[in-house]
């Protein structure tokens, strides 16, 4: 087999392939085998009757199309190896001569990763944010913590923020009762929230018995979205009483004999958290960082096709009507032409992230070892709530296991990025970036990863993968 590439663009590619008729023997072979199976003649037993009878009923050119449709594939994929071409998405493929007896000619025109120079990651400097814990951090946590050992009591004053009241609610819209948004004995946090627009500050100031009635949009529901009038009634009022933050408390809550004990670990558990979140900033910053020094071209289709991909997801749930979409963007403050911008911009920056990671990937040698794939599996299952061989059940079936490969491997190439980089916070202290992002060996592997690590090293930012 021969093949040519012609460079249609800094993004795209035709190749040309010539297949020698009589490589196709063996396709040929493997489809009158299966035809035999399944075509009965006279005289032979199942499977037997030969190649040239079987021709002969079916035709000749029949098979060449059968053959040479099933031999594209395979051709394809042959050709784009020895052409060292880096693909992206499927190659539209046109044979351009096709007759029994002769070469097989076709060619394949197909988005490929761009030429660009690398950035030089010994040169890379990252900024982050320091890490201090402030005693009022502290005492967030410990109120916190006292809120889950406080106990209800029942007191006979107006509702106000922070009480917990039970509550009967019911709807209208257009004087028309809304079955669904009725409900009775509900229990509510004032101030918390979590329930539709306008109910806390209607609540403040209610006693048990007493009602109101305001104005707002249903949150769910087949009304979602539309005005109505809601009438609250507030059955019952409860404060939460908290513990002392004493000893006693420290005892009761944890394995920590003395309040001090409890907030110097609360202060640990803060630290922790702000070392994560240092970890996903230093993370966020190195792709800034990296994307600000790579100048690429963007091949089109592959663009289009994620801004498709985002319009499609945002009007699917509003029943695919345009009309619906413009209203829900006015009531944001914004405009379609605003999210059409949006969404471009968006896909072209994680098109070029992906492009930019991989090209690193393969330039510093990245390898994706079953362990770090395992705990990829681990770590998206837990999310999810599922068992990890459920999830890799799902992703085989659905084959969506390359893209999870493609994304492990970024993850550990922005990894071996921040190892080779120097990394400070805006106090001029050089950070240890070894708990999350290494050190690493050549091959990609990671010393002492814990999941918190894998998080930091390879969210899911990027998304749509050009594979």
């Amino acid at each position: 087999m021969k093949s040519t590439v012609e460079q249609l663009s800094p993004t795209r590619v035709r190749i040309n392939v010539e297949v020698p008729f009589k490589e196709l023997k063996p396709d040929f072979d493997r489809a009158y085998k299966e035809l035999a199976k399944q075509i009965r003649l006279p005289g032979f037993r199942p499977g037997k009757a030969p190649a040239k009878l079987l021709e002969a009923r079916v035709g000749r050119e029949a098979m060449l199309d059968q053959v040479v449709n099933e031999a594209l594939p395979s051709r394809y994929g042959q050709a784009v190896t020895e052409s060292d071409v880096k693909p992206l998405g499927q190659p539209e493929i046109e044979v351009t001569k096709k007759e029994y007896g002769e070469d097989l000619e076709f060619t394949a025109e197909v988005d490929v990763r761009p030429q660009f120079t690398l950035p030089d990651l010994s040169a890379l400097k990252i900024t982050v944010d320091p890490i201090a814990v402030d005693d009022e951090e502290v005492d967030a946590e410990l109120e916190s913590l006292r809120a889950r050992f406080g106990t209800l009591t029942g007191v006979e004053r107006p509702a106000a923020s922070g009480d917990f009241v039970s509550i009967d609610l019911s709807a209208t819209i257009d004087g028309e009762d809304v079955p669904e948004a009725a409900t009775k004995g509900l229990s509510h946090e004032v101030g918390s929230g979590r329930l539709i627009e306008g109910l806390d500050d209607a609540i403040v100031g209610l006693t048990a018995g007493e009602s109101k009635v305001f104005t707002t949009e249903l949150a769910a529901g087949p009304h979602a979205g539309q005005e109505a009038e809601v009438t609250v009634t507030v059955n019952s009022v409860k404060e939460r009483e908290l513990p002392e933050p004493d000893d006693e408390f420290a005892q009761l809550a944890s394995e920590f004999d003395t309040i001090g004990e409890l907030r110097e670990n609360l202060a640990d558990q803060v630290r922790r958290t702000k070392r994560v979140q240092q970890a996903e900033q230093i993370r966020t910053n190195a792709l800034e960082a990296l994307i600000e020094q790579v100048d690429m071209p963007l091949p089109e289709s592959i663009v289009q096709a994620q801004v498709d991909s985002t319009l499609h997801n945002a009007l699917h749930g509003l029943d695919h009507d345009e009309a619906k979409l413009a209203e829900a963007l006015e009531k944001q403050g914004t405009t379609r032409e605003k999210f059409d911008a949006d969404a471009r911009s968006e896909a072209e920056k994680a098109i070029k992230t992906q492009l930019l990671l991989d090209a690193l990937g393969d330039d510093l040698e990245i390898q994706v070892s079953q362990e770090d794939l395992t705990e990829r599996l681990v770590v998206t299952s837990r999310q999810y709530g599922i068992e990890p061989q459920q999830l890799l059940g799902y992703l085989q079936q659905n084959n969506q296991l390359p893209a999870m490969f493609a994304d492990v491997r970024r993850g550990l190439t922005i990894a071996a990025a921040v190892d080779a980089a120097t990394v400070t916070d805006t106090d001029g202290t050089v950070v240890d970036t070894t708990e999350f992002f290494g050190p690493r060996g050549k091959q990609g592997e990671t010393e002492d990863a814990d999941e918190p690590a894998a998080e930091a090293a390879s969210s899911e930012e990027p998304s749509g993968d050009t594979k």
